[in-house]
């Protein structure tokens, strides 16, 4: 059976130059999680919306999240069934943001208390040198808190639309490797 790629956007979802968006136009076979609300995200809503989106497809699935996408992963899996949670064969996360700093956003407050505990399946955390919405350590100690591989990706600020990826071939490889993980 073959793996289910979900496509999870952080805040203000993602945008035509996202390597997330480029990923679905290439791969239409990709499943893309809609939110209520993009611009006003809550953490109860955005779970609920990653766990429609699971209900659309059969079989294994791996996560492609992207900054805020990552914080939900990471609480969805608080709230998952046992059998929902195995269907997961991996996670690339991508540069969660560090939401526990004094210049976070407001709109992003009710996703504070990132939940730092191993993810119940393999995971890797993509970040950036020069990410502004989160230090480098930061990144390396939520990696560490949820059992993910840590992987600097170098300057690449937000890693989104504005980081010029295009398809981003180093990350399709890297979500190529969650895919044949042993569920």
């Amino acid at each position: 059976m073959s793996v289910t790629v979900i496509l999870i956007p952080g805040y203000l979802n993602s945008g035509p130059d996202h390597w997330q968006t480029l990923w679905q136009l290439v791969f239409p076979q990709h499943v893309r999680v809609r939110q209520l609300d993009w611009n006003h995200p809550r953490r109860q809503a955005w779970i609920e919306g990653l766990h429609a989106a699971l209900h659309c497809c059969q079989g294994p699935v791996v996560f492609a999240a992207h900054s805020l996408g990552c914080t939900t992963v990471a609480a969805w899996c608080r709230q998952a069934e046992p059998d929902v949670l195995r269907r997961v064969r991996g996670a690339l996360l991508v540069a969660p943001p560090e939401l526990e700093r004094p210049d976070c956003l407001p709109a992003l407050h009710d996703f504070q208390g990132i939940p730092a505990h191993p993810l119940p399946f393999p995971s890797r955390v993509i970040a950036s040198s020069n990410d502004p919405y989160s230090s480098l350590a930061a990144s390396e100690q939520l990696a560490k808190a949820w059992g993910s591989q840590f992987t600097l990706l170098g300057a690449y600020g937000h890693i989104n639309g504005e980081s010029n990826l295009g398809t981003w071939p180093e990350g399709q490889d890297w979500l190529r490797q969650l895919m044949v993980s042993p569920a």
